[in-house]
């Protein structure tokens, strides 16, 4: 098996932003050559997730919305209390959705549904620098 890799640096507003990383997936894998293989995508922190989703206007609102009611950002949150700080909700929304997802690689392609894309989730307070390791197996 090989194993090929890259890295996706993105600039975030934070509070829930949600980023299409379709575009920097596909190029990996174009990079790695692979033509069967799997595709593995994974953001590093405690307070970003990834997954995958129709990305656009309407899915990105019902998301947001959807998350604020699971997960309130005003509730009072232990981890806040305890550690003085505003992004509990972003620790446990992050965890409810996961840091990574495996997409098939057939072809030389991401096998996403016509309307699928892979998503960057990032719930902290704050504007974040993330990093997102793409590794291609083989």
């Amino acid at each position: 098996m090989a194993v090929h890799g890259g890295m996706l640096r993105v600039e975030t507003a934070g509070d829930g932003k949600i980023v299409d990383l379709t575009d920097g997936v596909r190029s990996v894998v174009r990079t790695s050559g692979v033509v069967r293989g799997a595709a593995t995508v994974f953001a590093r922190g405690a307070t970003v997730a990834v997954t995958t989703m129709e990305y656009e206007p309407g899915g990105v609102e019902d998301l947001t919305e959807l998350l604020e009611q699971l997960v309130p950002r005003a509730r009072a949150w232990a981890h806040s209390r305890l550690n003085g700080d505003t992004n509990a909700h972003a620790h446990v929304r992050a965890a409810l959705i996961g840091p990574s997802e495996s997409v098939p690689i057939v072809e030389g392609e991401l096998l996403l549904g016509t309307w699928q894309q892979i998503v960057l989730l990032d719930f902290d307070d704050r504007p974040r620098q993330r990093e997102v390791a793409v590794q291609i197996l083989s």
